[in-house]
C-alpha cells in the first residue's frame, strides 16, 4: 500500500498579515506611525497576554487591511528592553511610489531622520531608523494596487501602499530555507549577496521574507522588549487552513507551536522557526476593525475587554494618554 504525500496546506499563505514592533514611548510611537509616515491608527487596545497593561497599537491604510499593518507594543513603562541580534526578524521595509523617494528622503531628513539609500534585489530603498531604534526602509514598488492611507498628513500619491519585506537576521540558512520550502510554503526568489529572499502565495510586494545570512552575529532577544522586532505574522485565508498547516506543521517536526490565540480582530497560531524569528499565520475576523467601532471614529478609542474596562482609570493612568 502507498500513501499519498500530502498537500502543504501553507502554500495558501497569501503574503503578509501585520508585523509587531516592540517599541519605547506610546507617545513618540504614535507620532511617528501617523505624523511622519502618515498611516492611520485603525486600532488601539492592550497586549492580551501577561498581567501588566501595555497598549497594542495598529498602524494601516483606512480600513487596516492585511498587508498594510504595522502594529507596535510601547513597553517603557515597564522596563523591558530588547537586544538587537541574530535568531530575530530584524527589519521591516515599506512599499511606496518609485517617484515618491526623493519626497520621502526630504520628509524625514526634515523630521531629523537620518536617510541611507540603498539597493537591494533590484529595489531602490531608503534606510532608516524607527526612533525606538527598529530598522526600516521605504522601497520604490511601481505597480503596488493596494490602497494607501487617503487623509493623512501624506499625500496620497506619495504614501505608504503596504508591508513590502521583512527581514530576518539568521545565523545559518540551511535549515531555515528547509522550513521555509518544506512547511512554510515559501517559494526561493534568489540572492542578493548574503541576503536570501523568499515570496508568499503570488509573490511580488506584500509577500517577501528576506533572510540576512550572518554566521558571526550574537543571538538577539526574544521577549517583547523596546528596539526589537517581535514577530512576523502571514495572512491565512480561512480556520480549516489554519488547523491544517498547524497539523502539517507540527507533522514535521516543528513542535514549538501555539494553540489558537482570539486576538480580538484575527485568530492566530505561532511558530518558532529554525532562525529563531517568530512567525505567525492570522486569519482575520469579518469584520476586522470594524466589529467595536464605526469608521468614522476607528481608532480613536482604547479598546478594553468589559473585565479590564472596569480598571479604565487605573489602566490608563499605567499606560498614559496618548493624543493624535
Amino acid at each position: 500500500m502507498s500513501i499519498e504525500q500530502p498537500a502543504n496546506p501553507s502554500s495558501a499563505l497569501m503574503g503578509h498579515h501585520h508585523v509587531t514592533l516592540g517599541v519605547g514611548d506610546p507617545q513618540e510611537d504614535f507620532d511617528f506611525h501617523t505624523k511622519v509616515l502618515g498611516l492611520k491608527c485603525v486600532k488601539r487596545t492592550l497586549l492580551y497576554d501577561g498581567p501588566l497593561p501595555v497598549y497594542h497599537f495598529y498602524y494601516g491604510n483606512d480600513l487596516g487591511e492585511e498587508s498594510t499593518l504595522v502594529t507596535s507594543f510601547p513597553v517603557r513603562h515597564i522596563g523591558a528592553k530588547a537586544t538587537e541580534g541574530s535568531g530575530q526578524v530584524s527589519h521591516i521595509s515599506l512599499s511606496v511610489p518609485p517617484e515618491s523617494l526623493d519626497f520621502w528622503q526630504a520628509r524625514l531628513t526634515d523630521f531629523d531622520i537620518d536617510v541611507t539609500q540603498n539597493e537591494k534585489f533590484g529595489e531602490k530603498r531608503l534606510d532608516f531608523r524607527h526612533p525606538h531604534n527598529i530598522r526600516m526602509s521605504l522601497v520604490g514598488v511601481a505597480d503596488d494596487n493596494r490602497k494607501p492611507h487617503s487623509t493623512g498628513p501624506v499625500p496620497a500619491e506619495n504614501m505608504i501602499r503596504g508591508t513590502h519585506s521583512v527581514g530576518v537576521s539568521t545565523r545559518d540558512i540551511e535549515f531555515m530555507a528547509e522550513f521555509m520550502e518544506v512547511a512554510w510554503g515559501g517559494t526561493d526568489e534568489g540572492t542578493d549577496g548574503n541576503w536570501q529572499r523568499y515570496s508568499m502565495g503570488e509573490g511580488g510586494t506584500g509577500t517577501f521574507t528576506d533572510f540576512e545570512i550572518e554566521p558571526d552575529r550574537r543571538p538577539g532577544s526574544w521577549i517583547i522588549g523596546e528596539g526589537a522586532i517581535h514577530h512576523m505574522a502571514y495572512h491565512c485565508p480561512d480556520h480549516e487552513t489554519q488547523n491544517n498547516i498547524k497539523f502539517f506543521v507540527e507533522g514535521l517536526g516543528y513542535t514549538d507551536f501555539s494553540d489558537v490565540k482570539d486576538r480580538g480582530y484575527f485568530d492566530s497560531i505561532y511558530v518558532r522557526t529554525p532562525s529563531g524569528a517568530l512567525f505567525e499565520a492570522a486569519v482575520s475576523h469579518d469584520p476586522a476593525f470594524l466589529v467595536d467601532e464605526p469608521l468614522e471614529s476607528l481608532g480613536t478609542k482604547v479598546m478594553m475587554s468589559p473585565q479590564i474596562e472596569q480598571s479604565y482609570d487605573e489602566v490608563m493612568a499605567i499606560i498614559g494618554e496618548v493624543k493624535d
